[in-house]
């Protein structure tokens, strides 16, 4: 399983977000290597196909359901439109959903 946690600078939910893989990794019993991969620059974004900070791919899968690939991979902050409204972090199910995935 490769779990991904891409960031910028200055994101204020970058540290929540690792904190949510760690928790909902615990709860599964899973205990997967999270990789942090910093995203400076657009040139780092564009390879990345970065759509903000932060962003969790399990596989290379994004969390968020029915996500598409961005045209504007700048670092920035990501807005999640989720159950509750648009929130900085992905819903806590997206992320339990993707790790029992790859767990198979």
């Amino acid at each position: 399983m490769r779990v991904e946690l891409l960031w910028s600078a200055g994101c204020p939910h970058y540290r929540a977000a690792r904190a949510l893989i760690d928790e909902v990794a615990a709860a599964l019993r899973l205990a997967p290597a999270v990789e942090e991969i910093g995203v400076e620059d657009e040139a780092t974004g564009r390879r990345l196909c970065f759509p903000g900070s932060p962003t969790i791919r399990v596989d290379g899968v994004d969390v968020e359901p029915g996500w598409e690939p961005c045209a504007d991979c700048t670092p920035r902050c990501r807005v999640y439109g989720t159950e509750a409204g648009l929130r900085g972090l992905p819903e806590r199910g997206w992320v339990e959903r993707a790790l029992v995935r790859a767990a198979g």
